[in-house]
């Protein structure tokens, strides 16, 4: 799990190599992101399998808008560290990269489309 220090310290390497505007907006938007692949309702978890975690924390990153700038750039970076923790990856074009990272922030892509993508561009 990436903690909300790592991932300060993440975003801030993100916008160095990248540009933009450094800093947090809002560390309980982030906080709740972070937290909600590993979510449990009655002792269960709501988020099973590592797509599905990977899945619910992009979409949290990209539309809670936790940092000033980044927020997109920042969900697909924590998405694959999530995947990597569980020895999968992605498999995909930037072109790729960049039409799913967009049909999430626009609302195109919702939790089920997410999972689906992740499970189609999944390197094993």
């Amino acid at each position: 799990m990436i903690t909300i220090d790592n991932a300060i310290k993440i975003q801030n390497v993100l916008i160095e190599k990248f540009g933009g505007t450094s800093g947090l907006r809002d560390r309980n938007l982030l906080e709740s992101a972070l937290l909600r692949p590993y979510q449990t309702f009655d002792k269960k978890e709501l988020y099973k399998s590592s797509i599905e975690k990977a899945a619910a924390l992009i979409e949290s990153l990209i539309t809670n808008h936790p940092f000033l700038d980044g927020n997109k750039r920042f969900g697909y970076v924590a998405m694959r560290l999530l995947l990597l923790d569980y020895d999968l990856d992605i498999i995909a074009t930037e072109d790729e990269k960049y039409e799913f990272v967009i049909s999430i922030a626009t609302g195109d892509f919702k939790f089920p489309d997410i999972c689906d993508w992740i499970n189609r561009h999944q390197l094993t």
